[in-house]
């Protein structure tokens, strides 16, 4: 349901104590009990790198955290609601928060339409993870990310433990659905279909960089995968007739870009680059703040932020109505908070 950051030296003690506190192979998902968060929690019950997985909703997550806590990996499961603390249960000591809470979207809805219900759930969440585990890797899929990873910054910042490094928009979806869609115009494996996806996480704001792929097209392939990689999410929303949005291939896409977070910041591994809604400053000089890249990652978070590369006239059309989208979904979830 439901570029190069500096830590603030005032917090120096607060942050070695969350540090040395902190499980490094706790994960908490939070909206557990809700169309992404299930299969997300079963994905992250098979990480390797997990020991603790902690499982909060508002409703049925302990009932979701005894049925994943079955299978046979090594583990431990337990499901929290509010009653008794849950919420600051849950998050104690964790590594990684991984946030799919909200309401999902319906036939007819934009991301946007979702903005003051999750909203509100997002600054709620925030806040406590602010006070109970403020050095944690939080990672947001709930919509419109393009103005929940604002909030849930913002918020960090009122209470003093925001570390850009650590906070990512998933919008790894993206990139899994431009593989797919491109593998199938071309007949080939998705898995040697690379493509760069940049901006943010909705709509015309979604630039999928299709000359980098090394593969041709017509202007009309341009324009028809360009389209369905950009609203992706309404066929699905339309297929499942009211009844929710994209939640199995959510929950794969926000396993992968969470088990890239643990790789890299538990197990070491040197390398790892997956696409994400970061702060940065590729186009901070035009009043965006936030902007999804490939970015690498090591055992702090966000390690470098690639830059687009070489892009066609093409891309950079999409750039410019991407730009002006992206700076009013930033504004709005700032000034949520403010």
């Amino acid at each position: 349901m439901f570029a190069a950051s500096r830590v603030i030296p005032s917090l120096a003690a607060k942050r070695a104590f969350s540090t040395s506190a902190a499980n490094l192979s706790k994960v908490a998902v939070l909206g557990a009990a809700g169309g992404i968060g299930q299969p997300l929690s079963l994905l992250m019950k098979e990480n390797k790198h997990v020991t603790d997985l902690s499982l909060y909703d508002i409703v049925n997550a302990p009932g979701v955290a005894a049925d994943v806590s079955h299978i046979n990996t090594k583990s431990v499961v337990k499901g929290y609601t509010p009653e008794n603390d849950g919420l600051k249960a849950a998050l104690e000591g964790a590594h990684l928060v991984i946030i799919p809470a909200g309401v999902p979207r319906k036939p007819g809805m934009t991301r946007d339409d979702l903005f003051n219900t999750n909203a509100s759930i997002v600054r709620d969440l925030a806040e406590a993870s602010a006070k109970y585990c403020p050095n944690a890797h939080f990672l947001i899929i709930s919509n419109p990310v393009n103005s929940t990873v604002p909030i849930f910054a913002e918020t960090l910042k009122k209470a003093g433990v925001f570390n850009p490094k650590r906070l990512y928009g998933v919008t790894t979806l993206d990139v899994v659905r431009a593989s797919r869609f491109v593998a199938e115009v071309k007949g080939k494996d998705p898995k040697d279909c690379k493509v760069t996806v940049v901006g943010g996480h909705s709509g015309v704001t979604i630039v999928p960089l299709l000359s980098q792929t090394g593969e041709s097209f017509t202007k009309e392939e341009l324009d028809a995968l360009t389209h369905r990689i950009q609203f992706g999410g309404d066929e699905v929303v339309q297929a499942k007739n009211g009844t929710g949005s994209a939640t199995l291939s959510m929950a794969f896409a926000g396993a992968r870009f969470a088990s890239s977070v643990l790789d890299a910041t538990v197990g070491g591994v040197k390398g790892v680059v997956e696409p994400s809604f970061v702060q940065s400053d590729l186009f901070k000089s035009e009043g965006v703040e936030y902007f999804s890249s490939n970015i690498e990652l090591g055992p702090e978070g966000v390690e470098k932020i690639h830059g687009l590369g070489e892009i066609s006239d093409y891309e950079k059309e999409l750039i410019s109505k991407a730009v002006p989208e992206l700076k009013k979904n930033i504004t709005k979830g700032n000034a949520f908070v403010q």
